[in-house]
């Protein structure tokens, strides 16, 4: 990235102001951590707005700011599907399906409650898998954010790595979840005020939409095909900007990475989980899908707009597609909004990089430290650990940010990342939902064959062995890949092995009759919990049928 943005102090004060509220908030959460429940899952105590916010906000990292931008410059209008596809649908079956059994077996973690369904090694597997996910991921976010911090203030890569991952460390080591959470609903905020002036001022500058779309078909190199969003898509991959097809679109990111992502990624589900009841967990990710639809116009259509306006972007001699946003912002926002949407680019990679630290805290003390290092230990014991664990966190991110240095594109290398380590989860969790026959060991197979397939995959694909065509395709590819390996050895293992008893599935697997509704047992269910009108499912119902008119506008 070689934007170099030229603030002065009102931008200055203005972010300061923000990194300062940011460890207040921190400060002011610790008075509500007493055990580790407080520090990891904030209590269980957050009403369902909250939650949602802090659902959508810890997304907002680097995937959805500077790579989705990203995307729209190199892949034009179809990276639309990351959101109407690959997003909506799978957070409202999310909220409306599988948050009450997360919510009501009482795990505390995701590969908890596959402990629960399946047996200890599944949760070991998972909970290995899931921390190297986790701080691989957090590198990204990490590194997107000394990027924004050397082009303030033209530090070295490695000095703004050191000092951005300070911030995020402070408030969650004092505040933990809690902080974590108030902060990306204050984040969330602050990165709508960033983005919106962009997109505003990026359209006028080019004759609004219809402006925008006749600059890509006349001047870019995506021409036509950057401005539709299902147009060339077919068995074929030559006649759309991803050179992919339907299977791989449909089935490999509107399924299957989709899918894997929002509803096994523990960072997102976590958010859910600290709602204060079954109800207000099941609404958190759908109340998240609204601002969800909408933030392709903050994102795709900024990214495009810098494809007609900043020279050679994207080039051999120019700047590459991670500075499509920044770019914009040099562009076009003068000295105290420049402020507001550098504090938004900020906000953005702080709250992505929190969800990925504080849900690598929770499952290291959890799943990894309570159940296989110490166990039967005090409560305050725990409590210690999960303050600990985020520096660890953050120091192994430190290191995984230089991963994601080398990569143009950093979408890209997320969506890979996204294939080996989401979509086997997602396929054991899937079938064994649903599958009551599914055994513990074929838990713990299907997550390991899917992982290693789709690890073998992307190493193939990245030594010519074998031809997925763009990167991007093959990572949906990778996925579906991953989704298949891990199906047949469920299926395989638990022919072969005993199933768990019934009476030890009782809330962990579908049966008829099941009621999703309302709270469980214990719960408190407040009044509005029961609104038909403000139910899950008529909020999904909305969620959808607006994805659909979208498309149809667009």
């Amino acid at each position: 990235m070689s934007v170099r943005l030229n603030l002065d102090l009102a931008d200055y004060l203005i972010l300061i102001l923000f990194l300062l509220t940011t460890v207040i908030v921190g400060v002011a959460s610790r008075r509500t951590v007493s055990t580790s429940l407080d520090q990891l899952l904030a209590g269980r105590a957050m009403p369902a707005w909250i939650a949602g916010i802090a659902f959508i906000a810890a997304d907002l990292g680097a995937v959805e700011i500077l790579g989705m931008a990203a995307n729209g410059a190199e892949y034009g209008m179809m990276t639309v599907h990351y959101y109407w596809l690959a997003g909506v649908p799978a957070m409202v079956f999310l909220g409306i399906v599988m948050m009450p059994f997360y919510y009501r077996s009482r795990a505390r973690s995701v590969p908890e409650f596959l402990r629960l369904r399946f047996n200890k090694p599944t949760q070991g597997l998972n909970a290995v898998i899931f921390s190297v996910a986790q701080v691989l991921i957090a590198g990204v976010n990490l590194y997107a954010l000394a990027l924004i911090m050397r082009a303030l203030l033209g530090w070295d890569l490695t000095v703004s790595i050191l000092v951005s991952s300070l911030f995020v460390l402070t408030y969650l080591t004092v505040g933990g979840l809690t902080a974590a959470i108030y902060n990306e609903v204050l984040q969330f905020f602050i990165i709508l005020a960033g983005l919106i002036p962009i997109t505003v001022i990026g359209l006028l500058s080019v004759g609004g939409l219809d402006g925008l779309f006749s600059k890509v078909r006349e001047s870019t190199e995506l021409g036509q095909a950057g401005t539709t969003t299902w147009s060339g898509v077919g068995l074929a991959t030559e006649n759309n900007s991803m050179h992919t097809n339907i299977i791989a679109l449909v089935f490999g990111l509107g399924f299957v990475a989709s899918f894997g992502y929002f509803t096994t990624n523990f960072p997102q589900v976590q958010r859910a989980m600290a709602a204060r009841n079954t109800t207000a967990a099941r609404r958190a990710p759908i109340i998240g899908a609204f601002p969800k639809l909408l933030f392709p116009f903050l994102t795709v259509i900024p990214g495009l707009i810098a494809l007609v306006l900043i020279p050679h972007l994207g080039l051999p001699g120019g700047s590459d597609y991670n500075s499509a946003l920044p770019a914009l912002m040099q562009k076009f926002l003068p000295n105290g909004v420049l402020g507001i949407a550098v504090t938004g680019l900020l906000a953005s990679f702080m709250a992505g990089m929190a969800a990925n630290i504080s849900s690598f805290c929770t499952v290291v003390t959890y799943d990894i430290t309570q159940t296989y290092l110490v166990k039967n230990r005090p409560d305050r014991y725990y409590l210690t650990v999960a303050r600990i664990v985020p520096v660890i966190g953050v120091i192994l991110a430190i290191g995984t940010a230089f991963i994601a240095a080398s990569y143009s594109n950093i979408m890209n290398y997320l969506q890979n990342l996204f294939a080996v380590f989401n979509a086997p989860l997602f396929a054991t969790f899937i079938i064994a939902l649903f599958w009551r026959r599914m055994t513990p060991w074929a838990g713990f197979w299907s997550l390991l064959s899917g992982s290693v397939a789709a690890g073998g995959a992307y190493l193939l694909y990245s030594f010519g062995m074998l031809d997925f065509g763009t990167p991007i395709n093959a990572s949906f590819w990778n996925a579906a890949i991953a989704f298949v390996a891990s199906a047949i050895a469920a299926v395989t293992v638990s022919m072969v092995t005993e199933p768990k008893p019934a009476a030890e599935l009782d809330g962990l697997v579908w049966r008829k009759g099941l009621s999703l509704s309302e709270g469980g047992p214990g719960e408190q269910v407040y009044a509005a919990d029961r609104s038909r009108l403000f139910s899950p499912v008529a909020l999904g119902a909305v969620a959808l049928a607006s994805c659909v008119g979208l498309y149809l506008v667009m």
